[in-house]
Protein backbone atom coordinates (compact mmCIF):
# COMPACT_ATOMS: atom_id res chain seq x y z
CA UNK A 1 0.00 0.00 0.00
CA UNK A 2 1.39 3.46 -1.04
CA UNK A 3 2.50 5.66 1.82
CA UNK A 4 2.14 9.41 2.10
CA UNK A 5 5.78 9.84 1.13
CA UNK A 6 5.21 7.81 -2.00
CA UNK A 7 2.39 10.05 -3.03
CA UNK A 8 4.44 13.20 -2.44
CA UNK A 9 7.55 11.93 -4.32
CA UNK A 10 5.55 10.11 -6.93
CA UNK A 11 7.49 6.83 -6.83
CA UNK A 12 10.33 5.52 -4.72
CA UNK A 13 13.63 5.83 -6.46
CA UNK A 14 15.72 2.71 -6.75
CA UNK A 15 18.41 3.90 -4.36
CA UNK A 16 16.14 6.00 -2.15
CA UNK A 17 15.80 5.16 1.58
CA UNK A 18 12.90 6.82 3.37
CA UNK A 19 13.00 8.06 6.95
CA UNK A 20 9.88 6.03 7.73
CA UNK A 21 11.72 2.88 6.80
CA UNK A 22 14.54 3.91 9.13
CA UNK A 23 12.02 4.43 11.88
CA UNK A 24 10.50 1.05 11.15
CA UNK A 25 13.97 -0.46 11.33
CA UNK A 26 14.53 1.04 14.73
CA UNK A 27 11.24 -0.45 15.94
CA UNK A 28 12.13 -3.78 14.47
CA UNK A 29 15.58 -3.67 15.98
CA UNK A 30 14.06 -2.89 19.40
CA UNK A 31 11.40 -5.58 18.97
CA UNK A 32 13.68 -8.19 17.51
CA UNK A 33 16.86 -8.11 19.48
CA UNK A 34 17.33 -11.92 19.51
CA UNK A 35 17.73 -12.24 15.78
CA UNK A 36 19.96 -9.10 15.57
CA UNK A 37 18.70 -8.62 12.09
CA UNK A 38 18.64 -5.08 10.67
CA UNK A 39 16.64 -3.98 7.68
CA UNK A 40 18.86 -2.07 5.07
CA UNK A 41 18.11 -0.22 1.88
CA UNK A 42 18.61 -2.24 -1.26
CA UNK A 43 21.73 -1.32 -3.34
CA UNK A 44 21.52 -1.33 -7.15
CA UNK A 45 24.15 -3.39 -8.88
CA UNK A 46 23.73 -1.47 -12.18
CA UNK A 47 26.87 0.62 -12.96
CA UNK A 48 26.59 4.37 -13.57
CA UNK A 49 26.08 5.44 -17.20
CA UNK A 50 29.22 6.15 -19.26
CA UNK A 51 29.48 9.56 -20.97
CA UNK A 52 30.62 9.15 -24.60
CA UNK A 53 30.59 12.89 -25.69
CA UNK A 54 33.76 13.85 -27.47
CA UNK A 55 33.00 17.54 -28.09
CA UNK A 56 34.66 20.52 -26.48
CA UNK A 57 33.40 22.39 -23.48
CA UNK A 58 34.46 25.46 -21.63
CA UNK A 59 35.40 23.57 -18.53
CA UNK A 60 37.86 20.92 -19.77
CA UNK A 61 41.21 19.70 -18.73
CA UNK A 62 44.59 20.75 -20.22
CA UNK A 63 44.28 18.22 -23.04
CA UNK A 64 40.85 19.55 -24.05
CA UNK A 65 42.12 23.14 -24.06
CA UNK A 66 44.95 22.20 -26.42
CA UNK A 67 42.51 20.44 -28.73
CA UNK A 68 40.28 23.53 -28.82
CA UNK A 69 43.25 25.84 -29.46
CA UNK A 70 44.52 23.63 -32.29
CA UNK A 71 41.11 23.61 -33.97
CA UNK A 72 40.86 27.39 -33.61
CA UNK A 73 44.22 27.86 -35.36
CA UNK A 74 43.18 25.56 -38.20
CA UNK A 75 40.03 27.57 -38.79
CA UNK A 76 42.01 30.80 -38.61
CA UNK A 77 44.52 29.53 -41.21
CA UNK A 78 41.70 28.48 -43.54
CA UNK A 79 40.13 31.93 -43.26
CA UNK A 80 43.46 33.58 -44.08
CA UNK A 81 43.91 31.40 -47.19
CA UNK A 82 40.39 32.19 -48.41
CA UNK A 83 40.92 35.93 -47.85
CA UNK A 84 44.24 35.78 -49.71
CA UNK A 85 42.60 34.04 -52.68
CA UNK A 86 39.85 36.66 -52.76
CA UNK A 87 42.41 39.49 -52.67
CA UNK A 88 44.41 37.92 -55.55
CA UNK A 89 41.27 37.47 -57.66
CA UNK A 90 40.24 41.08 -56.99
CA UNK A 91 43.71 42.37 -57.86
CA UNK A 92 43.67 40.48 -61.18
CA UNK A 93 40.26 41.88 -62.01
CA UNK A 94 41.38 45.42 -61.25
CA UNK A 95 44.54 44.94 -63.31
CA UNK A 96 42.46 43.99 -66.34
CA UNK A 97 39.95 46.81 -66.02
CA UNK A 98 41.85 49.78 -64.62
CA UNK A 99 44.03 51.82 -67.05
CA UNK A 100 46.78 54.23 -66.16
CA UNK A 101 46.71 57.84 -67.24
CA UNK A 102 49.51 57.18 -69.74
CA UNK A 103 47.59 54.32 -71.35
CA UNK A 104 44.51 56.52 -71.64
CA UNK A 105 46.57 59.26 -73.32
CA UNK A 106 48.07 56.75 -75.77
CA UNK A 107 44.64 55.37 -76.59
CA UNK A 108 43.35 58.89 -77.14
CA UNK A 109 46.27 59.66 -79.45
CA UNK A 110 45.59 56.50 -81.47
CA UNK A 111 41.94 57.49 -81.84
CA UNK A 112 42.95 60.93 -83.10
CA UNK A 113 45.33 59.39 -85.65
CA UNK A 114 42.60 57.06 -86.86
CA UNK A 115 40.23 59.99 -87.31
CA UNK A 116 42.92 61.87 -89.25
CA UNK A 117 43.57 58.81 -91.41
CA UNK A 118 39.86 58.46 -92.14
CA UNK A 119 39.84 62.06 -93.32
CA UNK A 120 42.81 61.36 -95.60
CA UNK A 121 41.09 58.31 -97.04
CA UNK A 122 38.10 60.44 -97.95
CA UNK A 123 37.84 60.41 -101.76
CA UNK A 124 37.19 64.12 -102.08
CA UNK A 125 40.22 64.96 -99.98
CA UNK A 126 42.44 62.63 -102.03
CA UNK A 127 41.32 64.20 -105.30
CA UNK A 128 42.01 67.65 -103.93
CA UNK A 129 45.45 66.57 -102.68
CA UNK A 130 46.36 65.01 -106.04
CA UNK A 131 45.40 68.18 -107.91
CA UNK A 132 47.39 70.33 -105.50
CA UNK A 133 50.43 68.06 -105.79
CA UNK A 134 50.25 68.09 -109.59
CA UNK A 135 50.13 71.87 -109.60
CA UNK A 136 53.22 71.99 -107.37
CA UNK A 137 55.11 69.62 -109.65
CA UNK A 138 54.08 71.57 -112.74
CA UNK A 139 55.23 74.83 -111.20
CA UNK A 140 58.58 73.25 -110.33
CA UNK A 141 58.98 71.96 -113.87
CA UNK A 142 58.16 75.39 -115.25
CA UNK A 143 60.94 76.89 -113.14
CA UNK A 144 63.51 74.41 -114.51
CA UNK A 145 65.17 75.75 -117.69
CA UNK A 146 64.46 73.88 -120.91
CA UNK A 147 66.83 73.60 -123.84
CA UNK A 148 65.79 70.95 -126.40
CA UNK A 149 68.78 71.25 -128.72
CA UNK A 150 72.54 70.69 -128.91
CA UNK A 151 74.45 73.92 -128.18
CA UNK A 152 77.87 74.70 -129.69
CA UNK A 153 80.38 76.46 -127.41
CA UNK A 154 82.90 78.63 -129.31
CA UNK A 155 85.29 79.73 -126.56
CA UNK A 156 86.72 78.76 -123.23
CA UNK A 157 84.63 81.49 -121.58
CA UNK A 158 81.43 80.01 -122.98
CA UNK A 159 82.60 76.62 -121.79
CA UNK A 160 83.09 77.91 -118.21
CA UNK A 161 79.82 79.90 -118.20
CA UNK A 162 77.87 76.88 -119.46
CA UNK A 163 79.02 75.04 -116.34
CA UNK A 164 79.31 77.64 -113.56
CA UNK A 165 76.39 79.95 -114.36
CA UNK A 166 73.79 77.28 -114.97
CA UNK A 167 70.99 76.40 -112.51
CA UNK A 168 72.23 73.98 -109.86
CA UNK A 169 69.36 71.57 -110.66
CA UNK A 170 70.39 71.28 -114.33
CA UNK A 171 72.73 68.58 -115.62
CA UNK A 172 75.18 69.75 -118.27
CA UNK A 173 76.58 67.17 -120.74
CA UNK A 174 79.44 68.44 -122.87
CA UNK A 175 80.79 66.60 -125.90
CA UNK A 176 84.47 67.24 -126.67
CA UNK A 177 85.02 66.44 -130.32
CA UNK A 178 87.63 66.67 -133.05
CA UNK A 179 86.87 67.55 -136.65
CA UNK A 180 87.11 64.71 -139.14
CA UNK A 181 86.56 61.91 -136.58
CA UNK A 182 83.63 59.71 -137.60
CA UNK A 183 82.72 58.68 -134.04
CA UNK A 184 82.48 62.37 -133.04
CA UNK A 185 80.11 63.09 -135.92
CA UNK A 186 77.95 60.12 -134.85
CA UNK A 187 77.95 61.39 -131.25
CA UNK A 188 76.73 64.85 -132.34
CA UNK A 189 73.77 63.25 -134.12
CA UNK A 190 72.88 61.12 -131.11
CA UNK A 191 73.07 64.06 -128.67
CA UNK A 192 70.81 66.16 -130.91
CA UNK A 193 68.14 63.44 -130.59
CA UNK A 194 68.62 63.11 -126.82
CA UNK A 195 68.39 66.90 -126.40
CA UNK A 196 64.84 66.82 -127.76
CA UNK A 197 63.95 63.75 -125.62
CA UNK A 198 65.43 65.28 -122.42
CA UNK A 199 64.75 69.03 -122.70
CA UNK A 200 65.71 69.76 -119.07
CA UNK A 201 69.26 68.46 -119.68
CA UNK A 202 71.70 70.89 -121.25
CA UNK A 203 73.67 69.29 -124.14
CA UNK A 204 76.71 71.14 -125.49
CA UNK A 205 79.65 70.49 -127.83
CA UNK A 206 83.10 72.08 -127.98
CA UNK A 207 86.14 71.43 -130.16
CA UNK A 208 89.10 69.85 -128.39
CA UNK A 209 91.57 72.40 -129.80
CA UNK A 210 89.54 75.30 -128.21
CA UNK A 211 89.82 73.75 -124.75
CA UNK A 212 93.63 73.67 -125.00
CA UNK A 213 93.83 69.88 -124.61
CA UNK A 214 96.91 68.04 -125.87
CA UNK A 215 97.32 66.80 -129.41
CA UNK A 216 97.39 63.22 -128.11
CA UNK A 217 93.94 63.73 -126.49
CA UNK A 218 92.54 65.38 -129.62
CA UNK A 219 93.41 62.21 -131.56
CA UNK A 220 92.90 59.33 -129.13
CA UNK A 221 90.63 60.79 -126.38
CA UNK A 222 87.63 61.74 -128.48
CA UNK A 223 84.70 61.45 -128.48
CA UNK A 224 84.55 62.36 -124.78
CA UNK A 225 81.59 63.28 -122.59
CA UNK A 226 81.90 65.42 -119.45
CA UNK A 227 78.84 65.65 -117.12
CA UNK A 228 78.43 68.51 -114.62
CA UNK A 229 75.82 69.50 -112.03
CA UNK A 230 75.98 72.47 -109.70
CA UNK A 231 79.39 73.40 -111.09
CA UNK A 232 80.88 70.01 -110.11
CA UNK A 233 81.90 67.24 -112.46
CA UNK A 234 79.95 64.03 -111.80
CA UNK A 235 80.93 62.00 -114.88
CA UNK A 236 83.99 61.81 -117.15
CA UNK A 237 83.96 59.39 -120.12
CA UNK A 238 86.76 59.36 -122.72
CA UNK A 239 87.57 57.15 -125.71
CA UNK A 240 83.87 56.28 -126.10
CA UNK A 241 84.66 54.79 -129.52
CA UNK A 242 86.21 51.87 -127.65
CA UNK A 243 82.92 51.40 -125.75
CA UNK A 244 80.35 52.20 -128.48
CA UNK A 245 82.35 51.66 -131.69
CA UNK A 246 82.45 53.94 -134.73
CA UNK A 247 78.77 53.52 -135.62
CA UNK A 248 76.16 53.66 -132.86
CA UNK A 249 72.68 55.05 -132.20
CA UNK A 250 71.03 57.51 -129.83
CA UNK A 251 69.51 54.60 -127.87
CA UNK A 252 73.01 53.22 -127.27
CA UNK A 253 74.20 56.51 -125.83
CA UNK A 254 71.02 56.87 -123.78
CA UNK A 255 71.41 53.37 -122.35
CA UNK A 256 75.07 54.05 -121.55
CA UNK A 257 74.27 57.29 -119.65
CA UNK A 258 71.36 55.70 -117.76
CA UNK A 259 73.55 52.75 -116.77
CA UNK A 260 76.07 55.12 -115.16
CA UNK A 261 73.37 57.24 -113.49
CA UNK A 262 73.88 60.30 -115.66
CA UNK A 263 70.32 60.22 -117.00
CA UNK A 264 67.00 59.28 -115.48
CA UNK A 265 65.00 57.05 -117.77
CA UNK A 266 61.94 58.79 -119.21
Amino acid sequence: MATLEDKILGEKLQNYCSSSEDEGDEDSRSGDEEGNVSKMCPVSAEPPPINNWNGSATNTGPKGVLEDWKRFKELEAQNREELAKERIALAKKLTLTVKTAREEDEEKEVDELEEELNELIDEGFLMKYQQQRMQELMSQLQKVPKFGKLLTLKSREEFLNAIDKEDSKVKVIIHIYSNGVKACETMDGCLSILASDYPTVKYCRIAADITGLSRHFRIDGVPALLVYKGGQIIGNFVKLANELGEDFFATDVEKFLIEYGMLTEN
